[in-house]
């Protein structure tokens, strides 16, 4: 049985509402989306102001996401702000821990955190994900945080096999820039970054944004600010049965962006792992020297010039 979902953030809400939106409510909204989540704590004027628009028109958009007003919204905003900066040792002692043995409280948790990732995952953003990433005419790089830097590495090592101009970018800023250099509109970067967001993550984001490049970005529900930036987010729950927060949900939802890679690419997929695994057997069978022992004792003669080579040196 699922536990209590745990409620949208107010980013996902706007990015849901904001093509059926007015145009004067759109750029309340984008307002909001652009300096997300401490844009929405400043004064319903100075809001209002920057969206070039009336007090009366962003708080048509606080009822629409189904607030009460807008300081019910600046209460969610608050919220949200002080779980997406929790660290580890503030999550020492939560609710989400409870008496039951360690095994059933971690089936419990993982499996309902990766049900809430597929049950609040827009379908539609993960079809743009999976057409970006499957389209011959663009390079793929990916990169990660301290901890999420496997998924990148994950991603790319599945790509590798389905299509080429996939490559994975290492966490440090001189990596970044080199990679900047060459990047551009046929670029496609895909960026994983969790909560105690990663300043160089970020800032890797809007450079690469600057440029044209597509941003698709896999965060969790409290949004990377590297989302401000991003053409695609695909956000996972980073609930977990410890302190620390898990990345299981994002994993299943990778593997799903992998499939749908798959479901795109067709043919061409199939027909590019078969001449990788093709490829592979003949690296295998080409390396495959013999292994039986030689020296003395064994009756096998060593390699052609390596008795001579020992003559040379006894």
């Amino acid at each position: 049985m699922l536990g209590t979902p745990e409620p949208r953030t107010v980013a996902a809400q706007l990015r849901d509402v904001l093509p059926k939106l007015p145009r004067a409510e759109q750029r309340v909204a984008r307002t909001l989306l652009a300096g997300y989540p401490t844009a929405g704590l400043e004064p319903l004027a100075t809001v209002a102001s920057q969206a070039q628009t009336s007090p009366a028109t962003v708080l048509r958009l606080a009822y629409r996401l189904g607030f009460e007003g807008y300081p019910e919204l600046q209460q969610a905003l608050k919220r949200e702000t002080q779980q997406r900066y929790s660290s580890p040792l503030a999550q020492y002692g939560s609710a989400e821990e409870d008496t039951g043995r360690v095994l059933s409280r971690s089936r419990r948790v993982l499996l309902d955190a990766t049900a809430m990732t597929f049950d609040q995952l827009p379908e539609g953003e993960l079809v743009k994900a999976a057409e970006l990433l499957a389209d011959p005419g663009r390079r793929i790089s990916a990169a990660g945080g301290r901890f999420s830097t496997i998924l990148a590495q994950y991603l790319i090592a599945h790509l590798h096999q389905l299509r080429p101009n996939a490559t994975y970018i290492a966490g440090s800023t001189a990596d970044h820039a080199a990679h900047l250099l060459d990047m551009g509109r046929r670029d496609v970067l895909v960026l994983f970054d969790y909560r105690r967001y990663q300043r160089e993550t970020i800032a890797f984001a809007r450079a690469a944004a600057a440029r044209n490049v597509k941003i698709v970005l896999l965060t969790d529900p409290w949004l990377s600010p590297a989302a401000t930036v991003a053409d695609v987010v695909l956000p996972a729950q980073v609930r977990s049965p410890s302190p620390f927060d898990s990345l299981t949900p994002a994993v299943a939802l990778l593997e799903t962006l992998v499939a749908a890679v798959v479901e795109q690419l067709g043919e061409a997929g199939r027909s590019r792992v078969a001449e990788y695994d093709q490829m592979a057997d003949d690296v295998l069978r080409e390396d495959d020297g013999p292994l039986t022992p030689t020296g003395p004792g064994t009756g096998a003669e060593p390699p052609r010039g390596t008795r001579a080579a020992a003559e040379d040196h006894s």
